[in-house]
Parts: C-alpha cells; structure tokens; sequence
C-alpha cells in the first residue's frame, strides 16, 4: 500500500463529500429535497470510498505503530471526521427543511 495515495483518496473523498453536503443545503432551501437528498446520497458514497482507505491503513498499521504518522495523515483524519459530522448535520437540517416546507 502506497500511504501518501491512500492519504491522498482519503482526502479528496472526504472534500468531495463535503462539497456534496453543502450542496445539498443550497438545494434543500430552495426546497428541492429530491435534489438535496440525492446530493446526500453521493456524499455519503463518497464518505464509505474514504472511510474504507481509512481502514486499510488501521488494518497495515495493526495497532502497533507500522505506519508512520505524519502531518498529512493527520490533515486527512480531520478532513474525514469533519466531513462525517458535516453529512450527519446538512442530513438532519435537509429534513428539517422538508419539515418546515410542509
């Protein structure tokens, strides 16, 4: 496993999904909820395609410090987690946006 590309997916995956959830906003405040939704949906595709690179390098570093941790490494765990919070918050505020709609 080459760690600077897995690093590198894990990063691009979890921006993409980002920019995906804050779409989907965009689109769930001029209630398009089919849009938004389906925005939520891609995003979420996006988060598994990181998370897995995520697990791989857990499971080449087996808990004992095999793989060396660097700054970058640590940019993209943020990334990832940020973006997991940021999908679990624009899913809830779409809903409540469909709510309000209705």
């Amino acid at each position: 496993m080459d760690q600077e590309i897995t690093v590198m997916e894990i990063i691009c995956n979890a921006g993409e999904a980002r920019s995906l959830c804050f779409e989907a906003l965009a689109k769930s405040r001029s209630q398009e909820f089919a849009e938004a939704e389906e925005k939520l949906v891609q995003a979420k595709e996006c988060l598994n395609k990181a998370h897995l690179m995520q697990t791989q390098l857990i499971e080449a570093d087996q808990g004992e410090g095999k793989v060396p941790m660097t700054l970058v490494m640590v940019h993209a765990q943020d990334h990832l987690m940020t973006t997991i919070l940021a999908h679990e918050l624009a899913t809830e505020m779409v809903a409540l946006h469909k709510q309000i709609a209705n």
